[in-house]
Order: structure tokens, then C-alpha cells, then sequence
């Protein structure tokens, strides 16, 4: 892994939605020294989004964030679509012409980009896109042999903390005694972990096999559980396959239920989000089919609630569900984590418990 000190590009962005940037801040290893978005230029990071303690600048430039020296720049969002935004071109040049490494997560190859591609190659830079896909096999079955239970985390929409949940959980095993393994999915969990596969950007046929490499990957390092970062929902219209691809592929033997209880349809779509109960019907169901698995707990995001309204809706999926529920970012994993310990076992497949 290369240590890099991060200047993120995320201009007019970095308070509204720049989840790569704030999943990095958050549980990056690599130093964030500056983040470059004019509109909250003069403040630190802290001042915008308290929950991130840090105090990295925000600058209007990226002339501005050079005399904080920073080895790379992070494109800070992942639009739908995964464009980079026109007007941000400049930066980036910008950030190629002072020898920053480039590194994004957008769908877009920044690095097929001629412009950008003869740019970094004049100064003797690189560019590092996280989503490019590599070559995997079909899934195999392999992934039923490994011994240490999986977990997988799933959600009731994009971006309700499946990886915030994931990574800390991993962190309440490992301050148990247990060896956790965090499996990256997608970019912000890569640009986290340092490795991974952004299985999003894999062909469709191969994305269940690319989540079983990366799961035998986890277990060949000794794993004694592995928590697999999820993504999507498995009702939504645009990114349901690869959350179905990711329950097949881990062959998880239990699931963490991710839900955003604020809300009330799939973000930038029409379509109903469900309860708790109808989503864990749903994902057994179909999960069952395959490898069976059971929801295990439920993680809430009540960023933007109260503290009493937030234990109100903590105590709601409690009684709904029957299951340990709690919000682990916002009051901490260690009770979560110590009340799902006992419901982590490994499941036999299918063709072996009928």
C-alpha cells in the first residue's frame, strides 16, 4: 500500500454529498490535508461536518492546497453516472501539472482520457482509477469452503452507511480478540483498504465471481470473520444486480440490515423504500435459494434525527424485527457487535442441508 497524503477535489460538493471524500476522512489511513471546494473555503473540515474530526483546511484551489504538500488528488464524489463534472477539468490538469498522483472512483477512466492521459505522462505523474475492472473468473463455489463465518451488510438504499457499518464492525470484533477481515466493493472502501474490486464496473455474468475472489483473498490472510461491504438495494431500479450479485457471490452466512429509517422512496427514484420486515423476508428469501443465510441485526443511519428521536426509531426496529438494532457510527459497534456475536455461524449451502 502507498501512504499518500490527499488533497479532494469536491467543489461546491464537499457538504452535500461527497461520500467518497467523507468515507475516506473518516476511515482513510492516508492523510487528507486539504479539501479543495471553493464554496467552503476559510473553514476546516470540522466546521461543515462536525461528525468528521478533522482538521484538514478547505481551500478554493488546488493552487491553494499545494503548500500543504499533497502527494494526490481525490475526486471527492461519485456522481450518478460517474462523470467527471466538466468544470472540474481544470483541477484536475491542475493537479497533473504539479506531479499529483490522480486518484478517482468515478465510472469514468479518467486515465483514457487523451487530454488527461498525455498530461500525466508529461509530468511524470499517474493517474489511479479505483472502478477499472479487472479480469475475473465465473464464481465457482469456492467461496463454500471457507471456514470463517461472512457477513454481509445490505440496505434499504444507496448510501446509507452499508460500508460505515461494515468497517465498524470489523473494528468491534478486532478490539474483541477476533481477527476481522473488511472486504472492499466499492471505490471508497478500495481507496480505504488499499485493495478490492469494484464490483459495480464487472461485467454482470462475473460479478458474483469477483465478489468470491474477494472473499477467498480475505480468508487466505487468515480471517477469522469476514464482513463484506454491500451496495445498492435489492429493490433498486439501477443498482439491484449488483446486490444480488453480492449475496450470491459472498455466500454469506448472515446479513446486517443497513436502513436510512428517514426514507421514504429509493433516492432520485419513484420507488418505495420497504419496512423492515419486508426487506427481511425479501433478502432471505432469495438468498435462500442459494446459500440460505439469515438478517442478523439491523444498523440504522439516524444522522439528521435527534438523539431521542434516534433511539426512538433504534427502539421501533427492535420491536419490529425481534433483532439487536442500534446506530454503530452514531453510539458506537461494541454493544451491536456483542449482541450479534452468538447469531454468527457458519450455514451450510443448499445442496448440503436438504
Amino acid at each position: 500500500m502507498t501512504r499518500r497524503r490527499y488533497a479532494i477535489l469536491a467543489p461546491q460538493r464537499f457538504a452535500l454529498d461527497a461520500k467518497t471524500a467523507h468515507g475516506v476522512i473518516a476511515y482513510g489511513t492516508d492523510d487528507v490535508v486539504a479539501v479543495v471546494d471553493p464554496a467552503c473555503a476559510g473553514k476546516r473540515v470540522r466546521d461543515v461536518l462536525p461528525h468528521l474530526s478533522s482538521d484538514a483546511p478547505i481551500v478554493a484551489s488546488v493552487a491553494e492546497a499545494l503548500p500543504f504538500e499533497p502527494t494526490a488528488l481525490l475526486i471527492g464524489t461519485a456522481p450518478r453516472g460517474g462523470a467527471l463534472p466538466p468544470d472540474w477539468r481544470q483541477a484536475v490538469l491542475d493537479a497533473i501539472d504539479a506531479r499529483l498522483e490522480i486518484v478517482s472512483g468515478l465510472h469514468d477512466m479518467l486515465d483514457d482520457d487523451r487530454e488527461f492521459h498525455v498530461a500525466a505522462m508529461r509530468s511524470g505523474t499517474s493517474i489511479w482509477d479505483v472502478r477499472k475492472p479487472t479480469e475475473v473468473p465465473l464464481f465457482n463455489g469456492a467461496v463454500y469452503q471457507i471456514a470463517a463465518p461472512i457477513l454481509l451488510t445490505v440496505g434499504n438504499d444507496c448510501a446509507v452507511g452499508k460500508m460505515s457499518v461494515s468497517l465498524e464492525l470489523v473494528a468491534a470484533a478486532t478490539r474483541a480478540g477476533v481477527n476481522a477481515r473488511f472486504v472492499p466493493t466499492g471505490q471508497t472502501g478500495i481507496m480505504i483498504a488499499g485493495w478490492g474490486i469494484s464490483v459495480d464496473r464487472v461485467i454482470a455474468d462475473f460479478a458474483p465471481g469477483a465478489t468470491e475472489q474477494l472473499v477467498l483473498y480475505a480468508a487466505h490472510e487468515g480471517a477469522d470473520l469476514i464482513v463484506v461491504e454491500g451496495q445498492g438495494a435489492i429493490n433498486h431500479p439501477a443498482y439491484g444486480p449488483v446486490t444480488l450479485a453480492l449475496m450470491y457471490g459472498s455466500a454469506a452466512d448472515g446479513l446486517i440490515l443497513v436502513c436510512d429509517p428517514r426514507r421514504a422512496h429509493i433516492e432520485e427514484y419513484a420507488t418505495p423504500t420497504l419496512g423492515y420486515r419486508a426487506l427481511i423476508e425479501m433478502h432471505e428469501r432469495l438468498i435462500a435459494t442459494v446459500k440460505p443465510a439469515e438478517v442478523i441485526g439491523v444498523a440504522l443511519n439516524t444522522r439528521g434525527l435527534s438523539e431521542e428521536e434516534a433511539l426512538e426509531e433504534i427502539g421501533r426496529a427492535r420491536r419490529e424485527t425481534g433483532l439487536p438494532a442500534d446506530d454503530v457510527v452514531r453510539f458506537g459497534a461494541r454493544r451491536f457487535y456483542e449482541a450479534v456475536q452468538s447469531r454468527i455461524v457458519k450455514r451450510a449451502r443448499l445442496d448440503d442441508s436438504v
